[in-house]
């Protein structure tokens, strides 16, 4: 499994380049999932239904399964921030890509996506995790920089650069215990 993460400020364009980012790694054969950080509580059944019924009535986990789709909802006996390290062991074996979107921070490598309308600070030069930056074409970075900056606004060329690069995403789940 390959794991990267785009890292930026809210309106940068994280969302937009996951989205192109999906089906031109899928294009290539490859299998994609993707992991977003949510600041915020996260309710994604609506209350009454049977699901949130057995989550309310004290469930650890309720696992709801269509001919579609598997939805696993876990709830936490001790809120707290998880690592991202403990979220991605619950990807299936399987997948070829992880996207993350979120824990900018964290001691993965990453894509910084800016934008200077956006941008109020760059993380490339203190951030050794970063390894490209992904940029509208127009724009110009305000430090200079010898990691490779990205189109933005293509998201073809960004996973093709990730496919080329993907030896640096290799992820050793190991390796951050």
């Amino acid at each position: 499994m390959k794991v990267v993460v785009l890292a930026g400020n809210s309106g940068s364009g994280k969302t937009t380049l996951i989205e192109g980012l999906i089906p031109a790694l899928r294009s290539r054969g490859l299998r994609v999932s993707v992991l977003k950080h949510a600041h915020h509580g996260l309710e994604v059944d609506p209350p009454g239904k049977d699901s949130w019924r057995h989550r309310e009535a004290g469930a650890y986990e309720v696992l709801a399964v269509s001919p579609e789709r598997l939805v696993l909802q876990r709830t936490f006996e001790q809120p707290g921030e998880r690592s991202v390290h403990d979220v991605l062991t619950a990807f299936h074996p399987g997948v070829d890509w992880v996207l993350v979107e979120g824990w900018r921070d964290s001691n993965l490598h990453k894509i910084e996506v800016w934008r200077a309308s956006t941008a109020t600070a760059v993380r490339y030069p203190d951030d050794p995790f970063v390894a490209a930056i992904a940029l509208p074409a127009e724009d110009r970075l305000p430090q200079d920089t010898l990691r490779p900056q990205l189109d933005l606004g293509d998201a073809d060329a960004v996973a093709a650069w990730l496919v080329d690069n993907g030896e640096r995403f290799d992820y050793n789940p190991e390796a951050y215990r």
